[in-house]
């Protein structure tokens, strides 16, 4: 099939070098580089600034890629996938490699503005962070679309014509993915939203809750002896405590108990549970010290293999408005402190997280990043897209019922948007792309290592079969499909 494709490309060259220009090369190169990607190939296009705005015309390079080793000529369809919340490098080789197969899909992925290489500005202070929004994201790939579409029409030397696209995302492009169906329904045939955090949320007790039950009885009630006794120490020896988990950087108390439960949910959140209840488990039975075992945990697999960094949390490091290095925390806490809020706070009772993290502490931190007056407006949020309550058509949701955020999502199914919950021990963020873990990522999102591979074949399959109703349900508008 692939090389009966190669052929065709081949041959097609050949004709269009004759009559019409040369073709990019890397519609006919292999992925060569790492399996972590289909391909790594960046292209750029110009993109409005400010959308919102008819006189500021001001445009920036907004970085892209395109995959069409399996783009079924003339008549395939284009899968959008949205990069989201960090530098975009990238098609990465998860499961929509085998959805492209499957549908003889082109696919493309455009990096979120301001994110990695594709920042209108060389430095990001608050004025300057203005036009960073969700809003402003949506028109982009509406705006990328038709550019594209374009783009591939000269390509193959053809006019007039729209491919049928769908649009993917998992996570914050999750949500992205929904909500431009929803504000782009002409633009697309349908939406796969992956993990998709829709619900803007000011105190998300919610996820400690969930992962209070997704670690069960004996993991939980040891998660939260350890956060007694981080407590304690705290309050009695702040500098040894910090000292223990590398974290000496992080001054402000809270950061640091930030820190410690974001590496307790990570576990939970990526499919990786036994990495930090095992170990606990045997630690208490065995009478050892356990704020030791968690630190060992915190630095051998979240900063160590998970790859987190302790700074990240610093809010020092989050005020650095400089384009160096990776400045993707500081533009995402800027959403998180303007747009969706998502503040992970202790429910009043029964908590694993320091009752210390709270509502204070993010808006605290809101404002000793920005400055006055930053906080997220989540009811304007909701209003706009709708929350759980999207009044949209032809997106399929899905959520792993191990996922602390899947309470941000939309768990229930109507008939115009079916939700899938695939449920198993190590079911977490994105598995129906990613499989399982979700972290490392395995090639082409290979489910083998989900503890029920049928759960997330089940949901697959039911995936699948929305893709190929819609698509066969789209009837482009205002150009005409070949």
């Amino acid at each position: 099939m692939r090389a009966s494709l190669a052929l065709f490309l081949a041959s097609l060259l050949l004709l269009l070098t004759l009559s019409h220009g040369l073709l990019p090369s890397r519609i006919l190169q292999r992925m060569t580089s790492s399996s972590n990607y289909l391909t790594n190939d960046q292209l750029w296009f110009n993109q409005t600034l400010d959308h919102f705005s008819p006189y500021d015309h001001r445009q920036f390079g907004q970085r892209y890629y395109e995959y069409l080793d399996d783009f079924r000529l003339p008549d395939g369809p284009i899968f959008l996938k949205i990069c989201g919340e960090s530098a975009c490098n990238g098609i990465s080789n998860d499961y929509i490699s085998v959805l492209a197969k499957k549908f003889g899909a082109a696919v493309v992925s455009l990096e979120h503005r301001y994110y990695g290489k594709s920042s209108p500005f060389k430095s990001m202070t608050t004025e300057n962070l203005k036009y960073l929004s969700s809003k402003q994201a949506l028109f982009d790939l509406a705006v990328f679309q038709q550019y594209y579409q374009e783009s591939l029409n000269a390509k193959l030397n053809r006019s007039n014509v729209e491919s049928p696209w769908f649009v993917f995302g998992v996570s914050y492009p999750g949500a992205l993915s929904a909500w431009f169906r929803l504000k782009f329904p002409h633009l697309t045939c349908g939406s796969l939203a992956s993990s998709a955090v829709v619900l803007a949320v000011y105190n998300f007790t919610e996820f400690d809750q969930q992962i209070g039950e997704s670690a069960g009885p004996e993991c939980k009630a040891v998660l939260q002896e350890v956060n007694q006794l981080v407590e304690q120490r705290l309050s009695s020896n702040a500098k040894e405590l910090k000292t223990l988990f590398d974290a000496d950087e992080l001054k402000i108390d809270g950061d640091f108990l930030y820190f410690l439960a974001d590496a307790a949910a990570i576990a939970f959140q990526y499919g990786n549970p036994d990495k930090l209840c095992s170990p606990l488990i045997d630690a208490k039975k065995a009478g050892e010290d356990l704020l030791n075992a968690y630190a060992t945990y915190v630095k051998e697999y979240y900063v160590g293999s998970f790859g987190a960094s302790v700074q990240a949390y610093n809010q020092q490091h989050l005020k650095n408005t400089a384009l160096t290095g990776d400045t993707a925390d500081r533009l995402w806490w800027f959403q998180v402190c303007t747009e969706v809020a998502y503040f992970q706070v202790a429910p009043a009772n029964d908590s694993i997280r320091s009752s210390k993290v709270d509502t204070r502490y993010h808006l605290d931190l809101c404002k000793n990043v920005f400055g006055d007056g930053i906080y997220p407006d989540v009811d304007a949020t909701n209003i706009y897209y709708g929350g759980t309550r999207i009044a949209g058509s032809k997106i399929v949701f899905t959520n792993g019922s191990q996922d602390p955020w899947r309470h941000a999502s939309k768990q229930f199914s109507s008939p115009e948007m079916p939700s899938y919950i695939i449920s198993c021990h190590n079911c977490g963020h994105g598995t129906d792309l990613r499989g399982c873990p979700q972290t490392p990522l395995v090639p082409e999102g290979n489910a083998q290592n989900c503890s029920s591979p049928d759960a997330v074949h089940k949901v697959r399959q039911q995936i699948i079969d929305q893709i190929d109703l819609w698509l066969s349900q789209c009837q482009p508008t205002g150009r005409h499909s070949i």
